[in-house]
């Protein structure tokens, strides 16, 4: 008599690794069930209930739906943020604690690197060790027999770029500010990238040792303008006074981090396969490409496959900050690597998989999926955050906003979080004087917010990464059609807003007669492309003859085409304008939604 099978209830989707989960077997032998039935998946890519099904069948299992209130629980959890932990899936017995990783942000000339250089002397002095042989990005210092790890960053666009790729980077942020200079506009905007991580921060108060230093200035600053009352004033926040340059106030730093750390659940389970972070990836022209990982659950060892974006290859050799060779590295270890094919981009998740043949499988199902998709990130639009919100996908609408004086900051602020419709509610996560720019777009990207301007514009290199990114930037100079256009966007009523973007210019050279068709423009497109399915003005000079036409016909050769680029002649016909003359200048435009 055959054994019966299992009951296994699933959702309508599931990731290979949840249902790997579900089934208690490796994410690895589903995915070669899913080969053996002509599927191509990744360890985090969705499949149907249909597809789950045949492989749970194949695996001892009988599938059923899950019930409503099952699924409706997994969708909630499936709408977190997908590098919330690296072991929410681990079984809680094996969990144990690891070493907390801090990032420290702040104002350019704050002190930042000088705090980290003294807090690493500080360690290499405790240790009577030399000096430091080989810089990887991160390193570990020891305080009180405990471990922390630092990210030694740039600052906060580099913190950003990290978590805008699905990477937690950090459990703990130092924001370091000077005492002598106190908040700045890069310190309010280090502290809404720390908010929008949703990580514990401890603030530095750096260069005490000045003679101008004000501390109590400065933590009234914290408290007024960025809501981080100190703890000795009755707030949450821990301010730590220190000196890079005389060293004093380390130790409490070092201490108050910990503290800061021990209030989350910051485990890992050591006995897993690695995961982790890519911290930095650069070809080395000695070592050939060469990789910063921060492995943030599992144990990362010499000869393990691995798995970082779209690129793989087998751990050679690892080396620690120090430049000293290791054979493992644990949770919360950073290790500078050799052996992956290429070098894999800063940001991106690295995972231990069993074989070079299962790696190349995910890498190359990566790469087909981003060369099929070529689609922007999905940052949210102003239109469509009541969907997300009616699709479990959005709890609130998350604006950072930038105006042009003082004077407006605060009306435009409490205006828009005055705003709640249907549970939906508004949270600023940035707010400023001056223009939009290329950092204001890499928090929007990475905290999948909107940007409102008021009286001001994105500059050029902002415009540019916000239409890379799909970052929803909207600009206006009347107070309440910013407050209308939240107030709508909330109760799904907004429309879209749609611009015409011209995309090439031609010039008429000649002009042909057609039986049964009429004059056809004989153009030579002097700038962009012509396409077939654009719009069309047509320039006599600065007069318009004929605006919104459509292209009948676009020809090369008596071959119809689709598009004609810079350089090349074709023939164009309009519908509805044959009045052609040379010299004049047809300008080819598509109607695209505006940011």
């Amino acid at each position: 008599m055959p054994q019966e099978k299992q009951i296994l209830e699933l959702p309508d989707f599931l990731t290979v690794r949840e249902l790997a989960d579900l089934m208690g077997e490796s994410p690895i032998e589903v995915m070669k069930e899913l080969i053996s039935n002509g599927i191509m998946a990744s360890i985090n890519q969705q499949i149907d209930f249909d597809t789950a099904a045949i492989v749970a069948d194949s695996m001892g299992y009988e599938a059923r739906p899950m019930r409503a209130e099952e699924e409706e629980e997994s969708t909630d959890e499936a709408a977190a943020p997908q590098w919330r932990t690296f072991y929410s899936e681990e079984d809680p017995s094996k969990l144990k604690p690891r070493p907390p990783v801090v990032a420290m942000l702040g104002h350019v000339d704050h002190g930042k690197t000088s705090l980290l250089d003294r807090i690493r002397q500080t360690d290499v002095q405790a240790q009577e060790a030399g000096g430091i042989t080989q810089h990887i990005g991160a390193y570990q210092v020891t305080h009180n027999g405990q471990v922390i790890t630092f990210l030694d960053t740039p600052g906060h666009e580099a913190f950003t770029a990290i978590r805008a790729r699905g990477a937690q980077g950090a459990d703990v942020a130092v924001l370091v500010v000077a005492a002598d200079d106190g908040v700045m506009p890069t310190t309010r905007e280090a502290w809404a990238h720390i908010r929008a991580a949703g990580v514990p921060v401890v603030v530095a108060l750096n260069k005490i040792d000045r003679p101008n230093a004000n501390p109590e200035r400065v933590k009234q600053q914290l408290d007024e303008e960025l809501g981080l009352k100190p703890d000795e004033w009755g707030g949450d926040t821990l301010v730590v006074a220190v000196s890079a340059k005389t060293g004093e106030g380390i130790e409490d730093l070092l201490e108050a981090i910990l503290l800061a750390a021990a209030e989350t659940d910051i485990r890992a389970n050591p006995d897993a396969p690695a995961a982790g972070t890519v911290l930095e990836g650069r070809m080395d022209n000695r070592l050939g490409p060469v990789a910063t990982l921060l492995v943030q659950n599992g144990t990362l060892r010499t000869g393990d496959v691995v798995v970082a974006g779209v690129t793989h290859g087998r751990i050679k050799r690892m080396f620690d900050e120090w430049g000293k060779v290791v054979r493992e590295a644990p949770p919360s270890k950073p290790v500078s690597v050799m052996g992956l094919s290429e070098p894999p981009h800063a940001g991106d998740m690295f995972e231990v998989v069993k074989n070079i043949k299962i790696a190349r499988i995910i890498t190359e199902q990566r790469r087909l999926e981003r060369e099929d998709a070529r689609v922007k990130p999905q940052a949210p639009s102003l239109e469509d955050v009541f969907e997300r919100f009616q699709a479990g996908e959005a709890k609130e609408l998350r604006l950072i906003i930038k105006v042009d004086a003082d004077g407006s900051l605060e009306p435009v602020v409490n205006s828009v979080e005055g705003i709640e419709v249907s549970d939906l509610n508004v949270r600023v996560l940035h707010a400023d004087v001056g223009e939009i720019t290329e950092n204001d777009v890499n928090l929007a990207s990475a905290s999948g917010a909107v940007i409102i301007g008021f009286n001001v514009k994105p500059d050029p290199a902002a415009a540019r990464v916000a239409e890379s990114l799909g970052v929803d930037i909207r600009t206006y100079n009347i107070i309440y059609k910013l407050i209308e256009s939240v107030e709508l966007a909330l109760q799904g009523m907004l429309e879209p807003e749609y611009e015409d973007k011209r995309i090439g210019v031609a010039e008429v050279r000649q002009i042909f007669r057609v039986p049964r068709i009429g004059n056809v423009a004989g153009v030579q497109v002097i700038d962009g492309v012509a396409r077939r399915n654009a719009k069309v003005r047509v320039w006599r000079g600065r007069e318009i003859l004929a605006e919104g036409a459509s292209v009948s016909s676009l020809k090369r050769f008596n071959e119809d085409v689709r598009e004609v680029r810079t350089g090349f002649e074709c023939g164009v016909g309009l519908d509805g304008f044959q009045d052609f003359k040379v010299g004049d200048k047809l300008e080819f435009y598509v109607r695209e939604r505006a940011n």
